[in-house]
């Protein structure tokens, strides 16, 4: 098959390498002209996984995209998201690898994708592993099950296991949502209240996850799997997460803005948050570590955070 990969970070530059070495043709787009040209010349990303081999890619802006293709991926943060879908040429499906909500409506990010099919990718898949060639698994969610299962086709392999499943809200929702429990758990690192704390923290936000999932249609057991518990645990858990990495530095006293400067890349959590908490106000849905994240992402002490999250009133698990 031919794939455009729209987005040429971390993730798109390794979603490239799964493609290459199931033997399909890959046009990469890049936000620049000058990392476009540096592939070409160079075979690699000159910023972003640099051992990842890139001579058999095709490199092109954004603007210059081809629309002669099977599939195009959008591997770009939820704020470039509606403008770069927009701006594809052609009528191909589009397989979405972004994991937030639209800033500008406050939906997911699929319904942004108008006049052709979607799908979804989730799952616990840190993009330096997978350009180590470590083994993972992703699911891929759409309610065209003909596209789910040819991607799938186009995708599996020894080392990148591919799901499928309907539940698209469910997927997009976990996806979205994970983010903003990982700046959670990584406050409870910078603050280092242990292991035991982390754990508590991240299975109360898979409830929390659940119950907002359920609320807006999707269904709960879509949140134990790869896109729910497998992507909270490994962001929440590894030293790779962008958003547990942001949460553990605003611990630690660095506002969220010098946070994101020093990770230097996206970290769709801080993004995330307000959006996912007016979603839950929409829908009547209690979310108090998200709640939590939001007042600290606007000034509060994430010490009193704690206090208050460890003080609120007993209740049935």
């Amino acid at each position: 098959m031919r794939f455009l990969v729209a987005g040429a970070g971390s993730w798109g530059t390794a979603f490239t390498r799964i493609l290459l070495d199931r033997g399909h043709d890959v046009v990469l787009a890049c936000r620049s002209r000058e990392q476009a040209e540096a592939i070409a010349r160079t075979g690699w990303n000159p910023r972003y996984l640099q051992g990842v081999d890139l001579s058999a890619v095709e490199a092109v802006v954004v603007s210059e995209a081809p629309g002669d293709v099977d599939v195009a991926v959008a591997a770009v943060p939820s704020l470039a998201f509606a403008e770069v879908v927009d701006a594809l040429p052609g009528d191909a499906p589009v397989l979405s690898l972004a994991k937030g909500l639209d800033p500008q409506t406050g939906e997911r990010l699929s319904t942004r994708v108008r006049g052709r099919p979607v799908a979804v990718l989730a799952g616990p898949n840190f993009a330096q592993e997978i350009a180590e060639r470590l083994p993972t698994a992703a699911v891929i969610a759409s309610e065209d099950g003909f596209l789910a299962g040819q991607l799938q086709h186009a995708l599996n392999s020894s080392l990148f296991r591919a799901y499928v499943n309907p539940d698209l809200v469910g997927v997009e929702l976990c996806a979205a949502a994970k983010n903003v429990i990982a700046l959670a758990a990584g406050g409870v690192d910078g603050l280092r209240l242990g292991d035991n704390a982390k754990a508590s923290l991240i299975a109360r936000g898979l409830a929390e996850m659940t119950r907002l999932g359920e609320a807006a249609g999707a269904r709960a057991e879509t949140f134990a799997g790869l896109a729910g518990i497998g992507d909270l645990v490994g962001t929440c858990w590894s030293r790779q997460g962008r958003n547990r990495h942001a949460g553990e530095l605003i611990a630690q006293g660095l506002t969220p803005e010098r946070a994101v400067a020093e990770i230097g890349q996206t970290v769709e959590g801080v993004t995330t948050a307000p959006i996912l908490r007016d979603l839950s106000h929409r829908l009547g849905v209690e979310l108090p570590i998200t709640e939590g994240v939001c007042a600290v992402l606007s000034g509060q002490s994430i010490t009193e955070l704690a206090a208050r999250l460890m003080g609120r009133e007993p209740t049935e698990e």
